[in-house]
């Protein structure tokens, strides 16, 4: 219980700390942001917990995947909010985006061998 809960503080001052940051510097927090901090803390503590390496190394090759259906909604986001839509249905939009795009992400990756 300890390593867990280690594991959600450090994940969430990381969290916590790019929210102050984009109090200052949107940019820069947006950089910070669009690290892979997550991704590899996730295999940290994979590693912590004992998993062996094909299972760290398929993680990070499903996460590859996975990233791409969602980067259409950080263009749609402000797109919409500078078109004069609110934020809620624009992150709305945004979110309902990357989850079709996740389950034609899932349809398509097996057509190409890709197991995810």
């Amino acid at each position: 219980m300890t390593w867990f809960v280690l594991k959600a503080a450090i994940s969430g001052v990381i969290i916590a700390i790019i929210a102050e940051i984009a109090r200052r510097s949107p940019a820069f927090a947006a950089l910070v942001a669009s690290l892979p901090l997550v991704s590899v803390l996730g295999m940290i503590w994979m590693w912590g917990d004992g998993l062996g390496n094909a299972r760290i190394a398929a993680h990070a090759e499903a996460t590859f995947w996975y990233v791409l259906p969602s980067l259409p909604m950080f263009l749609l986001l402000p797109l919409l909010l500078r078109s004069g839509f609110g934020f809620w249905i624009s992150l709305f939009a945004g979110i309902v985006t990357t989850i079709l795009l996740y389950f034609l992400m899932l349809w398509l990756a097996p057509r190409f061998g890709l197991k995810l």
